[in-house]
């Protein structure tokens, strides 16, 4: 007899309920039944209200702040592995404390690392997760990863917008490499922006490398915080001469005033997934889905299919 694997079923941590209902619902399974039981003092502890034995179980939780998402998170793996699921599958659309990924400066921790133990000793079998902010965080996990790339679903996007001119910018050094994979596929050219900080989220000058004088320019990145960046790389643009500037960013923090900082900049549009819940509308923010990618590759990962078709960039 032919082998097959067990049944598949995906539960949600309660900040990433609506993304996880669009990701069933593209699988083609409904939402399995979790609830969590809250005390007084802020503890809580999550129940699966239905029998994973035997099952693969995918967790989709984004750990985006608070830290209330990633605790969620590691305590459904733990009820999973002692309710003796087959697999369990960390489905991580935005991996929080990416951005520490690295001592980069003496007496700090690399967070990336402890999360990524914390996951693996909750008892995560496979972890699934998009645009990493640095890809090296692949490494620091013993477990399978599947690290996807929202550019499966921007580059038709930016291909369906018809822009002449076009010229593909990274917001700083250390996206240069996604910008460059971008322009290959689009046929553009690229421009860089070289900033310096004073501190975190704190810009104090900005240059760019490259010319944008009568282009149509889409900045890349993996992520959008307080949206300093993006306002002031749209800013200084449109002073060079840029005919418009839109921004593609795949997870959408947005913290403090962000919203505000984007509304009154030269920024067309910004593009983000739906990997992080926005806070609130915004006539400059498009939502693009990111649901199907994911429902694809649960898919592929449950029939033990090769994924690498799901990759552009």
């Amino acid at each position: 007899m032919p082998h097959t694997e067990p049944e598949a079923k995906i539960f949600a941590c309660s900040q990433s309920v609506y993304l996880a209902e669009q990701i069933a619902k593209s699988y083609g399974v409904p939402m399995g039944k979790v609830t969590f039981s809250k005390y007084s003092d802020g503890e809580f502890q999550p129940s699966f209200e239905e029998s994973i034995r035997g099952l693969r179980v995918f967790l989709i939780c984004s750990t985006f702040p608070c830290s209330d998402n990633l605790m969620e998170l590691l305590l459904m793996i733990d009820a999973a592995k002692r309710a003796s699921a087959r697999h369990i599958t960390a489905v991580i659309p935005y991996f929080g404390w990416a951005r520490q990924d690295r001592k980069d400066k003496p007496r700090v921790p690399i967070g990336a690392k402890l999360v990524a133990k914390l996951l693996e000793t909750a008892g995560a079998t496979r972890i699934m997760t998009m645009d990493l902010h640095a890809d090296q965080i692949q490494g620091f996990f013993e477990k399978p990863v599947d690290h996807l790339f929202a550019s499966t679903i921007f580059v038709p996007y930016i291909k369906a917008l018809n822009l002449e001119n076009l010229t593909i910018a990274s917001p700083d050094m250390g996206g240069s490499k996604r910008a460059y994979a971008y322009s290959k596929f689009l046929s553009s050219d690229v421009v860089i922006c070289y900033k310096q900080r004073k501190e975190a989220n704190v810009i104090e000058t900005m240059e760019l490398i490259g010319e944008v004088t009568g282009r149509n320019i889409v900045l890349i990145d993996d992520m959008v915080d307080t949206g300093g960046t993006l306002a002031k790389a749209a800013d200084l643009m449109i002073e060079r001469g840029a005919l418009s500037v839109r921004a593609i960013c795949t997870h959408a923090i947005l913290s403090g005033n962000a919203y505000e900082k984007l509304e009154n900049s030269k920024l067309s549009e910004l593009i983000v997934t739906d990997s992080i819940p926005l806070k609130k509308e915004s006539s400059k923010i498009k939502v693009v889905s990111c649901a199907g990618l994911f429902a694809d590759v649960m898919h592929m990962v449950q029939d033990n299919r090769s994924i690498s078709g799901k990759f552009i960039v």
